[in-house]
């Protein structure tokens, strides 16, 4: 409210005027766009990228096409499978998409019903208490090369997954 001119005012209480303060800009080129650090890459270490929890809602929608044997989580494989999509679309240095969580699955041969035995043992022995360990984590992420988390899902065959049982 305003004060009528003839009331006296403290010297304190009289209003001062404000300060502007210089205005600085910061443009990033693109929404979301990341900036790898340039740290080495080790094992344990992890791939930065923006947004990487939507990986698990794009899981969620794909889960009822799981193809899974006795023993295996659908949790587990959840967020093991979320984890590799946040990888592989961490080194293109983006945000996860569906085609990130196909490729993860399809590496594991979770979208296909009669995978060969070897990697059921292979698959099963990795996401094993994914969902409630961060070593199982890590050690499931580490294990996968880069080369083959490049790989679209239609790349994906019997003789990558070969390579990925040897790894």
């Amino acid at each position: 409210m305003t004060q009528p001119q003839f009331v006296p005012i403290t010297p304190s209480a009289q209003v001062r005027p404000s300060i502007a303060t210089p205005h600085t800009t910061h443009v990033v080129g693109r929404p979301s766009e990341t900036r790898r650090p340039a740290g080495p890459f080790t094992r344990g270490f992890g791939s930065p990228g923006p947004d990487q929890g939507f990986a698990m809602k794009l899981v969620k929608r794909l889960s009822s096409t799981l193809q899974l044997t006795s023993g295996e989580e659908v949790h587990d494989v959840e967020i093991g499978s979320a984890l590799l999509a946040s990888r592989r679309a961490g080194l293109f240095g983006r945000a996860p998409s569906i085609y990130d969580v196909q490729a993860a699955l399809a590496l594991f041969g979770y979208t296909e019903a009669g995978i060969d035995t070897a990697l059921v043992a292979h698959r099963k022995a990795r996401f094993q208490a994914v969902g409630h360990s961060w070593e199982s984590q890590r050690a499931l992420i580490d294990s996968v090369p880069e080369d083959l988390l490049r790989l679209s899902a239609g790349e994906i065959d019997s003789s990558v997954r070969r390579r990925l049982l040897a790894s």
